[in-house]
């Protein structure tokens, strides 16, 4: 174990000697860190909290009870090499959140920077979590997992496997997210569709009354009646060198799952 200054290991934590443990780590009771276990400075882990495999930690980060970090991915074959994962600086674990290693040799399961995990979320292997999002309670994401930043999701809601979450959307609670969720929306369902603009996340994010607009427009072409092949050409053509938009057709373009569409009220509202 790592000789830095200021660490705190309560007694009955089992803590392993090759663990890195930077300056100013709390270990709480009854804790176990693992030998491949690497935690960088500030961060406390509360009791009962179980670090395994070949996970990183970053700074300043809180691990609250009961958490279990790099436990091995919920798959039926055996990982017979190495994989991780790393977790950020700044990021908020509560209550008996679970987050799985990759599945394929040397591949991580990455989270970014100043996420709020809330109780009991699950993050599965190869997932790929970026930073400042919201993740309520019980939250479950399948593997292979893209959640771009700024992203809100809320309670018990469950993403498929391979789904992607586009940055600044927010997803509601219960939904049943089997499509791509396109950045800037708010989708919300059984499964989840398309309901509009999220329009007060982009507020709160600083988005002037004009930027929404664009974003709106865009997003009203995107899932429209036209196929997503016209539909990006169209975009390229209004809102050339608009970096939000091109955000929004680089996701569209790369989606293999399909985009979530707009509740359908008729025949007519069919999207290809």
């Amino acid at each position: 174990m790592s000789s830095a200054k200021n660490v705190k290991i309560h007694p009955s934590a089992i803590v392993a000697p090759s663990a890195e443990l930077a300056e100013g780590v709390e270990i709480g009771p009854y804790s176990i860190i693992g030998p491949n276990v690497r935690i960088g400075r500030m961060t406390r882990i509360s009791n009962a909290v179980v670090v395994e495999g070949k996970t990183t930690i970053g700074e300043r980060c809180l691990i609250h009870t009961g958490a279990c970090l790099g436990t091995a991915a919920q798959v039926k074959k055996e990982i017979p090499f190495d994989t991780f994962l790393k977790i950020g600086n700044d990021n908020v674990i509560r209550e008996y959140v679970t987050m799985n290693p990759a599945i394929f040799e040397n591949q991580s399961t990455v989270i970014g920077d100043r996420n709020f995990f809330m109780i009991g979320c699950h993050v599965a292997h190869d997932c790929r979590i970026g930073s400042d999002i919201v993740i309520a309670n019980t939250v479950a994401l399948a593997g292979h997992v893209t959640v771009e930043d700024r992203v809100v999701m809320g309670g018990s809601a469950a993403v498929h496997q391979f789904t992607r979450i586009g940055t600044l959307s927010i997803v509601g609670g219960l939904s049943k997210v089997i499509m791509d969720v396109p950045p800037y929306s708010m989708c919300d369902g059984h499964p989840a569709r398309f309901y509009g603009l999220n329009a007060i996340g982009l507020r709160r994010a600083g988005y002037s009354a004009e930027r929404m607009k664009k974003v709106k427009d865009a997003l009203k072409i995107l899932l429209s009646s036209l196929k997503r092949a016209q539909a990006l050409e169209d975009l390229k053509a209004r809102f050339k060198d608009d970096a939000d938009v091109g955000h929004l057709i680089e996701f569209a373009k790369n989606s293999k799952r399909g985009l979530c569409r707009r509740v359908l009220r008729s025949h007519d509202d069919v999207v290809e």
